[in-house]
């Protein structure tokens, strides 16, 4: 049976799950003692707006969402509740197993759900579902397996690109960004 494209993979997706860290940050991990002096550290991050408006746009979609990674941080945590995202996994070792959990509880197929990584730790759920998604600046082992390179790096959009390819494959882009912005999209713009 031949290999589906990646669009025909993306037609399929009605859940997109992703890393955090290397995804939807740069990878960087930011730490500040507090209060001054003491033993205690506050983890900070940075999000790029674009992968916040892409959530919204994938809500509109119809597309769930998620992340899974490694690191518990309270951070992830705000960040996941002010995007209302579905699925919050953190401090998961096993991407794979929590990856097949999620898919389960949304009631779907493994080739409904995508996940969007950058390092050799999200293999195991990139290959799990049905469309694998590496971020422009993912290592060369993660990047040799996806089905789509995202044009843009992790923490700078990375996750709209990959929202926006899912969209764009499902026919829904031009309806969901019409919806978005409250107005429909003048002739010859998309």
């Amino acid at each position: 049976m031949p290999k589906l494209s990646p669009q025909a993979r993306a037609r399929k997706i009605k859940l997109l799950l992703f890393d955090v860290d290397g995804v939807l940050t740069d990878g960087k991990l930011f730490f500040l003692p507090v209060p001054a002096g003491s033993q205690s550290m506050t983890e900070f991050k940075g999000f790029h707006a674009h992968d916040g408006a892409s959530i919204s746009l994938a809500r509109l979609g119809g597309i769930k969402t998620g992340l899974i990674t490694k690191r518990s941080s309270e951070t992830v945590a705000f960040r996941a509740h002010d995007l209302k995202l579905e699925y919050v996994y953190q401090g998961v070792q096993d991407k794979r197993t929590c990856f097949d959990e999620i898919v389960k509880k949304a009631g779907l197929k493994p080739e409904e759900a995508a996940f969007v990584g950058d390092d050799v730790i999200d293999l195991p759920a990139m290959r799990a579902g049905g469309l694998a998604v590496a971020v422009k600046n993912a290592r060369p082992e993660v990047k040799k397996e996806a089905d789509y390179i995202t044009p843009h790096a992790g923490g700078d959009g990375a996750l709209r690109d990959a929202v926006e390819f899912i969209l764009k494959a499902q026919g829904k882009w031009k309806r969901v960004v019409e919806e978005y912005i409250g107005e429909k999209l003048t002739a010859g713009k998309s």
